[in-house]
């Protein structure tokens, strides 16, 4: 196993004053065994990092170390790693069994280590009993461990995963996580994960980068970045609702941003009062969208009772300890 190092890392494409860099010097230190997840919105340079670490990008500034190797100049092959991605790339005429075993008999495995080897991937995915069939045969969620099953087989020193539920419906995509959770407790294989899906990126964490414009917004656990986000953007991408941001609640200070999730608000006598606009009914919860003093303020309640009427007014108060503060002007955490 390994750990892996990110040394000020920057890319850019193209070069002289029209050069786009779309990485702006990164820099984190992920553990031997450890299952981070890089998240954030399309665009924002997850991928292209994952990328550089696999050796499919080349790097234009910084060092990327895989154990104690600088791996910069060295091609993917040569890097230990296996990637899973977000398009399962299985061969259609394959079986689910040559599909797993194709990287190893090109490296020249003996047939019996490949057949032990495939043979314990498919236990361990669940895969046993389609080892005969072709992907055509498959669910979209077979075919993807299947394609976790060819990465397995390789014993490499990093799992590197590219948006690999993107193609699941829901269902599917919850199972899935489940299955890559097991399967990290089970080979405590060093992995990065990437996704632009904050539930993924919440569940499936041991830490999580946050990236925001090619900048690392944020590097914590997912209690960290979710109680204590080090940016606006932390705290507005990272919770579904997202926290509440406001200028103008009683007591905010010029320049400054109060924070506020929907969650940590209070419903009774007293308090800030909100004119609700709607309810929305999420089965056990509700959520209240509402104007605090011409902002937009959203409240997260237990379903029961009567739910207040669009139009009508509510009192609500913060919680104690849950209020954060941010500058307005660099969105940073005071």
């Amino acid at each position: 196993m390994a750990s892996i190092t990110l040394r000020n890392i920057v890319k850019r494409y193209g070069i002289g004053p029209k050069a786009n860099q779309v990485i702006h010097g990164v820099n984190a230190d992920i553990h031997d065994r450890e299952f981070v997840v890089i998240v954030g919105p399309s665009g924002c340079g997850k991928s292209t990092l994952l990328r550089m670490v696999a050796g499919l990008e080349e790097v234009t500034g910084g060092e990327i170390l895989i154990g104690e190797r600088v791996v910069n100049d060295l091609e993917p092959a040569q890097r230990d790693i296996a990637m899973v991605f977000q398009n399962y790339a299985l061969y259609p005429h394959m079986s689910v069994f040559d599909n797993m075993a194709y990287g190893l008999k090109i490296a020249k495995v003996p047939k019996d280590e490949i057949k032990t080897r495939v043979d314990k991937a498919a236990k361990i995915l669940e895969l046993g009993h389609l080892l005969e069939r072709k992907p055509r045969e498959l669910s979209g969620g077979q075919r993807q461990r299947v394609a976790m099953g060819r990465a397995i087989v390789r014993q490499p020193q990093v799992f590197l995963f590219d948006e690999p539920l993107s193609n699941l419906d829901a269902k599917l995509r919850a199972q899935t996580r489940l299955e890559i959770q097991k399967l990290h407790r089970e080979l405590g294989i060093t992995s990065l994960f990437v996704t632009h899906d904050q539930v993924e990126a919440m569940t499936l964490a041991q830490r999580m980068i946050v990236m925001n414009g090619g900048n690392m917004e944020q590097f914590g656990t997912p209690e960290e970045v979710y109680h204590r986000p080090a940016t606006t953007f932390v705290a507005s991408f990272i919770g579904s609702p997202p926290m509440n941001l406001l200028e103008k609640a009683p007591g905010t200070q010029p320049g400054t941003l109060l924070g506020i999730r929907p969650e940590h608000l209070d419903v009774g006598a007293g308090g800030w009062e909100v004119e609700v606009d709607t309810v929305e009914l999420l089965g056990a919860e509700r959520l209240i969208y509402g104007r605090l003093n011409g902002e937009a303020l959203i409240v997260r309640v237990e379903e029961s009772g009567p739910a207040p009427a669009p139009g009508s007014r509510i009192h609500v108060t913060p919680r104690d300890g849950r209020v954060h503060a941010f500058d307005a002007a660099s969105g940073k955490r005071l």
